[in-house]
């Protein structure tokens, strides 16, 4: 770990327009970033349950007294009320960095409930509920059908929105242009829009994981090397498609699995929200970050291979390659709300073992 503030990452946050925010809410975690420049964070199920995990002494009594003071509440009930815990102490943490950017940068977001991926009803009034937490509440939701639909109407009501469970180039145009006709209605109404910073994610190391999959099951002979690419390529095409619209949301960039994740993407207007571990190894590593990297291109080689070889990556390269239906069923969309409902599921049990104690 550096032992001081400085390293590449603060040099990325300085010097550069990249943002880099921290994959967590933990106070542990967030406290380091935030150190070394990050402008906030991001937070869903798996993430908070692991923080619940390693945060446990911290959380412990707040917990017992949550189950004590509501003894009608169900387990669900609970474990909700103890995530918008987790989430509010880490947009407590970031507050500091709220006030001093006048309210444009660090925020926390929050997730909606992934259960409700194909519900519109429920993410906009969850989403709207999350956003009135605390000043600087992000909140995100699923780049599904249902989930993209939500995007204009919580952007009017003025919830800046970090829409999620998202991979590829199409989704992340179909965000833009939502949050666009939000901010453009917000306008007419003659409302701030001076405030609102909506993200939309591309998970790019999930991506990743999917090409492999595919290429597995497909028995494809391409360089395994092109498969750690996938998610660059897709990212970098999609910021050179929101210069062009000029698309006022930010492209945010997850999942991290190689170190290309990081290097590819600095110099764009962009975001990185950066698992706690690979920001240790970016800082420890001594790389130098290129300020003009983002732009880049890929490997043209590399880009023939994919889009000729696996067809799931060529559907996420073209800007047309899925449509609003296909986000639905699409590999990637599917296996990651399975893992985040799991993992909510997971994060109810830990709050069983206080209302429901095993007596064995």
């Amino acid at each position: 770990m550096s032992a001081t503030p400085n390293g590449p990452l603060h040099q990325m946050a300085s010097e550069t327009p990249t943002q880099y925010l921290n994959d967590s809410c933990s106070v542990e975690e967030l406290t380091y970033a935030i150190a070394r420049g990050a402008i906030g964070a991001t937070s869903n199920p798996v993430i908070v349950g692991n923080v619940l995990k390693k945060e446990m002494p911290l959380w412990r009594e707040r917990i017992a007294a949550t189950v004590a003071q509501n003894p009608g509440w169900s387990e669900s009930r609970v474990a909700w009320a103890i995530y918008q815990a987790l989430a509010l102490e880490g947009a407590r943490l970031l507050l500091p960095v709220y006030e001093r950017s006048g309210g444009k940068l660090g925020r926390l977001s929050i997730q909606v409930d992934p259960a409700a991926y194909n519900d519109r009803n429920a993410i906009l009034n969850q989403a709207t509920y999350f956003a009135g937490l605390a000043p600087n509440m992000q909140v995100k939701v699923p780049a599904t059908s249902a989930g993209i639909s939500a995007v204009e109407e919580l952007t009017f009501r003025g919830v800046n929105v970090n829409v999620t469970v998202s991979f590829c180039v199409p989704q992340v145009l179909a965000i833009g242009d939502a949050v666009e006709r939000g901010l453009q209605r917000r306008e007419a109404a003659g409302l701030d829009v001076a405030h609102m910073t909506p993200y939309a994610t591309m998970m790019v190391g999930r991506l990743d994981d999917w090409m492999k999959v595919q290429v597995k099951k497909g028995a494809i002979e391409i360089p395994p090397e092109y498969l750690e690419w996938a998610g660059v390529a897709c990212f970098k095409k999609a910021y050179r498609v929101y210069q062009r619209l000029g698309y006022r949301t930010t492209l945010l960039s997850a999942a991290y699995r190689n170190t290309l994740h990081w290097t590819e993407f600095v110099g764009g207007k962009v975001a990185l929200t950066i698992p706690y571990d690979w920001q240790l190894k970016y800082n420890a590593s001594g790389i130098t970050p290129n300020n003009g990297q983002m732009d880049a291109p890929v490997d043209p080689a590399i880009l023939s291979a994919l889009t000729a070889q696996v067809p799931d990556f060529k559907r996420a390269y073209a800007e047309q390659g899925l449509s609003l239906t296909d986000f639905d069923t699409f590999g990637p969309t599917v296996r990651t709300l399975r893992s985040f409902i799991e993992a909510w599921h997971t994060f109810v049990g830990m709050i069983r073992e206080f209302m429901l104690p095993n007596p064995d």
